[in-house]
């Protein structure tokens, strides 16, 4: 399903992915857990196109890149159909309710009918626990509401992949708690291959089937949680 080659990135003079070799098989869980600064997100950005990198090669549901050359804008929304993301900072569109929010891109990049990207949208909100939420803005959740609806508008395209980063990140206890709960269940019940970076070791030894521990740009130890971690 994914297939990392050689890969490496520099911001000028820095080196961030200094060679990464990697697979993530269909349907599997990885982790990638290390420092901040190590290269997790810049590598999960790789992964999706969002970063061009200097060298080496990524296949990726069906999609290949290479180092130097972005896919060309129709290449690209075809891969971010196939590859979502959750980011870190979550980007929700704070004019749009959170029903608003996860029918968008069904809508405008799918080419979804309003009524069924409204009615899709309405299942998922209830799926991550904000069926009663719907018609809240941004503004009215709170940081674990507002991480749920950024996961529900990811999976509202027909995803092979999902990648996110530091799902659970500035959120407190109880709140960190609902999002894990909803990413076992995405990992337990759809036909996702899952990558996510994460400082939280809790929920990569729960998630994951393996673990990438990432210093300096580099892989330096993958495997099983209970042997990594």
């Amino acid at each position: 399903m994914i297939h990392v080659r050689a890969l490496r990135k520099r911001f000028g003079p820095r080196v961030v992915l200094d060679g990464i070799d990697a697979r993530v098989r269909e349907r599997e869980c990885v982790a990638i857990v290390g420092p901040s600064g190590c290269g997790k997100s810049t590598l999960l950005r790789c992964l999706n196109a969002l970063e061009p990198f200097d060298g080496g090669a990524v296949d990726i549901a069906g999609f290949a890149l290479t180092g130097g050359a972005g896919p060309g804008r129709v290449a690209a929304r075809a891969l971010r159909e196939a590859v979502g993301m959750v980011f870190q900072e979550l980007h929700l569109f704070p004019h749009l309710t959170a029903l608003e929010n996860v029918a968008l891109a069904p809508r405008v990049v799918a080419g979804r009918a309003r009524a069924e990207a409204m009615d899709r949208g309405r299942e998922l909100l209830a799926r991550v626990g904000l069926g009663d939420r719907a018609e809240s803005y941004p503004g009215e959740l709170s940081g674990g509401q507002k991480q749920r609806v950024a996961i529900a508008r990811a999976i509202a395209m027909p995803l092979k992949v999902l990648l996110l980063d530091e799902p659970t990140s500035a959120l407190d206890p109880a709140m960190r708690e609902e999002v894990r709960e909803v990413v076992r269940s995405l990992s337990r019940e759809n036909a996702l291959t899952l990558v996510l970076a994460t400082h939280e070791m809790r929920l990569a030894s729960e998630l994951a089937d393996r673990v990438w521990a990432m210093k300096d740009g580099r892989i330096v130890a993958e495997g099983p949680p209970a042997e990594v971690l």
